[in-house]
């Protein structure tokens, strides 16, 4: 008899997905602002590979790696899933020897793990919203100490989002009054002290426990505070010499560009065509980036889920000028079996039921209740129905005041 694979989902999972959606990071921008930290717990735990990943609705999200060039992994496939469940770490000493991992690809060639183990990345809310992983292609164990000092990393790949976090909000603050100049400067100078203490705890970790191959990564993190001190700085003396994106906004032409680096892996996989196309409203005109990324590629990877082989995917995308706002318009539509009339009323009354994808994926249930939350949050609309003869579409429509020039 062949059981039925579970999969592990977190008592608190909206609450989780809800804080990880008020970051609104884009995945796709952060690999370098956190590869010294990879680098420095692969270091630390004596393992080939460390990968840093945030998990969503559908998606483990590699945001920066050592040793492994992975960008996004299918929720259901990633060992992570199972280090976000509580515990304050998740180890596999020997992978072939888990009933759960036996099989899975990752334990055959080309990768050939034999050895995981994960610490949460946990935010100041309580909610485990991704983890740092080292990996390995020999079974062992890590010692106490070691685990230690991964926790510490851990703690500061949270602080460190915080802190990009918040000169994003404070620079765009800062576009429109110059007087709150003083005050990205105080609220910066915190998290970069954070970051200089950070060196000197590890120096005094890796000195008591012999691990002086430590210290030679101190220097990236003092690299990373100056990077900090120099964004600081931009800040604090940028003019405003005509218009330009900030790093808070998008327009139509980015917003399909970061799509399709996000979701292409995910389509291809499936040998499905991610079509994104832009309609009607001027391409360069600029509209806020708020949880945008996070509510379509929510959709997307739902839509992936319930297209078969060889199907399409379409995301139709229009920026329409009204009198006293901008209307973004998006469409996502699929060439699936379409919706059950059990799963609309499941969607209408915000119920978090889910069933399985076109090749078995695992639907954790979650990410279209979020997305109704987002785009709620937002001002906006979203309808949901069957094409005939093509699958479902959803459309979502989010109002935007007009930017001032």
């Amino acid at each position: 008899m062949i059981l039925e694979e579970t999969f592990p989902v977190p008592a608190n999972e909206m609450q989780r997905l809800l804080n990880l959606s008020e970051l609104d990071l884009d995945y796709s921008e952060l690999s370098e602002e956190f590869k010294d930290l990879a680098m420095l717990a692969a270091k630390v735990a004596g393992t080939d590979i460390s990968l840093i990943n945030l998990i969503d609705s559908y998606t483990t999200w590699t945001i920066s790696g050592h040793g492994l060039e992975v960008q996004q992994t299918p929720r259901e496939e990633s060992l992570c899933q199972y280090t976000i469940m509580g515990q304050p770490q998740f180890e596999v000493s020997n992978l072939l020897l888990d009933k759960r991992f036996e099989d899975k690809d990752f334990t055959k060639a080309p990768l050939s793990l034999r050895y995981y183990l994960g610490v949460p990345l946990t935010d100041p809310d309580g909610q485990q919203i991704g983890s740092l992983c080292v990996v390995d292609t020999v079974p062992k164990n890590l010692s106490p100490e070691k685990i230690e000092m991964l926790k510490i990393i851990a703690g500061q790949v949270i602080n460190r989002i915080n802190t990009y976090r918040a000169i994003r909000e404070l620079k765009s603050e800062v576009k429109n009054a110059n007087q709150t100049k003083s005050k990205v400067a105080h609220d910066i100078r915190g998290p970069l002290a954070g970051i200089i203490g950070l060196s000197n705890i590890i120096v005094q970790q890796g000195n008591g426990n012999d691990l002086s191959e430590v210290l030679d990564f101190i220097q990236l993190i003092h690299k990373s505070s100056k990077s900090l001190l120099e964004l600081a700085d931009e800040i604090l003396t940028e003019d405003q010499q005509g218009r330009k994106l900030t790093d808070n906004e998008l327009n139509l032409s980015v917003f399909k560009c970061k799509l399709e680096d996000l979701y292409n892996g995910q389509a291809k996989n499936k040998n499905i065509n991610l079509l994104i196309q832009l309609n009607e409203g001027n391409t360069l005109s600029p509209f806020p980036k708020n949880k945008l990324l996070q509510i379509t590629g929510n959709l997307i990877s739902n839509a992936i889920k319930f297209t078969p082989e060889n199907g399409v995917v379409k995301v139709d995308m229009s920026l329409i000028e009204q009198e006293d706002q901008h209307l973004l318009d998006l469409k996502i539509s699929d060439t699936g079996a379409g919706i059950s009339e059990e799963a609309l009323k499941h969607l209408e009354l915000g119920s978090n039921s889910s069933t399985n994808g076109t090749c078995g994926e695992k639907g954790y249930g979650f990410g279209l209740e979020l997305v109704k939350h987002l785009i709620k949050g937002l001002g906006g609309t979203m309808e949901i129905y069957n094409k005939i003869g093509s699958g479902a579409c959803f459309n979502v429509k989010i109002p935007f005041q007009k930017q001032v020039e």
